[in-house]
């Protein structure tokens, strides 16, 4: 059979190094899975159950590896349910190729069937986004759609129609201009320095401080050393993003935690009292709870200029990569002789840590949600990579899985979508087969892509599902008390047993009711080959309050209970036994 459009298109990839792809079949769509049928011994094609997901794992493949994620979709409706999980790896900055039918090319603006202009339609999403008009055409597309999104860490978007896909690739539609062989597969990555100058005005400002705390997010992962060496200098306590949580393990002495409504007090104080705020590789967006205005100098380090001093009035910025900046930097810092402000730091944590276990093991019924995520933190591998999805399980899963040697975290950050958490661990799965994958999501966001349970079930894929199973969206119902204070209203949901849904669709379940069987369940679930589900069952009363509550948060919330709140006796209960009366 003689080469087509498509078979160009799957040859760039694998000339790009891509191994898999991530996608649901369609008729938009079907020249191009021919190619892909006979590239499949370079090509590894994972077929979910809906197109979300597909670009949830090619943005979690993207994330946990730092390569290039692929994710391919039909024309029409396929492609506009590409755009949630696209949007993610866009807010996020992560590398992802989203390829998509269209309709025939000469009926393209003519109200056919599935004649969604997706190429006008991903404008906004994409930092790369082309119609691909012919076989010449498809070669320069695809290198420069790739290159874009690894140099821009974003979405790249290309769109295929239908018969373009089956045209024969020949030379026959290349221009004049089109020299054949002018492009190819191709990156090199670099990244700015800082000059010595700006370097020699950071470190003046870090060694003046005496009270100098450092803030570090995903950009900062793959420099620990440097953030540690930096850190011990300053004797400044390291704050972490929540997407930069595997940046330095949760036990070293200098770290103090997460930071924000999901963080640790200890964290949260250390930010209301430094006089220093060094910033690394982090776009964490809410400015209540960094330093007031004129209240600390500031350095930031952000390899990309145009994030500089979006949360914080910066002194002076350096434009670099984490691990190549804080390398220059560490020669120009004094050691700190006086280390008081770090060593209250530490006392405080240690008084958290001891708070986080007195909560993480109690025995109360109905099972408090802490209790599966601080037994579960002691029972993963090193090397695990966990996934965590939207809601209050984002805080469970922030303040009680700990990271330790090699393992990695991730979560929707900026976008905080649901649904991510199963699409994330999919594509980890996919990438690192030999490694313990594990997500843990709440019952809302698992039920909007339950289908792919089917997926982890077909693949034999070794994800372990730990479902928080309160059957409420429990984050909306405390924002309405807290933020808001209303009582309660729509965020009640229908039971499911998850077990049986797993079941179901191949996996295996089971169910945890009881926190003293909680370390037999999950060490049964963790030692199973293949994939398993855990549904939780807990208090759905436990409130995921702040490290730190503030008067607003306190009268809202004795509002919203004064408001006719219908769980508020029991509400009122948990609160008093968490020791927040000042709440009430």
């Amino acid at each position: 059979m003689s080469k087509q459009v498509a078979d160009i298109l799957f040859e760039r990839l694998i000339a790009w190094g891509v191994d898999t792809i991530f996608g649901l079949p369609g008729d938009g769509i079907d020249g191009l899975f021919e190619g892909l049928r006979t590239h499949q011994d370079k090509l590894k094609f994972i077929q979910v159950r809906h197109e979300e997901a597909a670009a949830f794992a090619a943005v979690g493949y993207a994330k946990y590896t730092g390569r290039l994620g692929v994710c391919m979709a039909t024309s029409g409706p396929g492609g506009i349910h590409l755009l949630n999980g696209l949007y993610d790896a866009k807010c996020d900055q992560h590398p992802v190729l989203a390829i998509t039918g269209h309709t025939f090319h000469d009926l393209i603006g003519t109200h056919y069937q599935q004649d969604v202009d997706l190429d006008k339609l991903y404008m906004d999403v994409s930092v790369y986004n082309e119609r691909v008009m012919g076989a010449a055409h498809m070669r320069v597309a695809v290198d420069e759609a790739i290159r874009t999104a690894l140099s821009r860490r974003g979405v790249a978007h290309i769109t295929i129609p239908k018969d373009i896909q089956e045209w024969p690739a020949n030379d026959k539609d290349r221009s004049s201009a089109n020299i054949a062989g002018h492009s190819q597969a191709s990156f090199t990555r670099s990244y700015p320095a800082p000059s010595s100058t700006l370097l020699e005005r950071a470190a003046a400002i870090l060694n003046e401080g005496s009270r100098v705390v450092m803030l570090v997010g995903a950009g900062a992962l793959g420099a620990r050393e440097e953030v540690l060496q930096v850190a011990d200098l300053l004797a400044a306590p390291v704050v972490k993003a929540l997407l930069g949580k595997a940046v330095i393990p949760d036990r070293h002495p200098l770290a103090i935690g997460g930071i924000g409504l999901l963080g640790t007090a200890p964290s949260q104080d250390a930010m209301q009292e430094c006089d220093t705020l060094l910033m690394v590789g982090t776009s964490f967006p809410y400015m209540e709870f960094l330093p007031k205005p004129g209240k600390a100098k500031c350095v930031q380090i952000e390899i990309d200029g145009s994030r500089m001093g979006l949360r914080h009035a910066v002194d002076v910025e350096l434009v670099g990569d984490a691990k190549a900046t804080l390398k220059a930097l560490a020669p120009l810092l004094s050691l700190k002789r006086k280390r008081g402000f770090l060593e209250e730091c530490q006392n405080r944590m240690k008084d958290w840590n001891e708070l986080m276990e007195k909560r993480g093991t109690r025995p109360d019924m109905p099972m408090k949600p802490q209790v599966v995520t601080h037994t579960l933190n002691r029972l993963l591998d090193d090397d695990a990579i966990v996934s965590s999805d939207s809601g209050t399980i984002a805080t469970w899963s922030a303040r009680y899985i700990e990271m330790r040697g090699e393992m990695q975290f991730s979560l929707s950050g900026s976008l905080a979508t649901m649904a991510n958490g199963l699409p994330y661990s999919i594509g980890a799965a996919v990438a690192y087969p030999g490694r313990q994958v594990v997500c843990v999501v709440g019952d809302g966001g698992l039920t909007m892509l339950m289908g792919e349970l089917a997926t982890i079930a077909k693949y034999k894929l070794n994800v372990k599902v730990i479902v928080i199973k309160n059957n409420v969206l429990g984050q909306i119902k405390w924002e309405q008390m807290v933020e808001d204070a209303n009582p309660q209203f729509g965020v009640e949901l229908q039971p499911i047993d998850f077990a049986k849904v797993a079941e179901a669709c191949g996996a295996t379940g089971f169910t945890l009711e009881r926190p003293e069987d909680a370390e037999s369940i999950l060490r049964r679930a963790l030692d199973h080959p293949g994939p398993v589900v855990v549904q939780c069952v807990v208090d759905p009363n436990e409130p995921p309050l702040p490290g730190n509550i503030n008067s607003k948060q306190a009268l809202n919330f004795a509002e919203a209970l004064a408001k006719g709140e219908k769980d508020r006796m029991k509400i009122i209960k948990t609160v008093l036994e968490d020791k927040f009366r000042e709440v009430i």
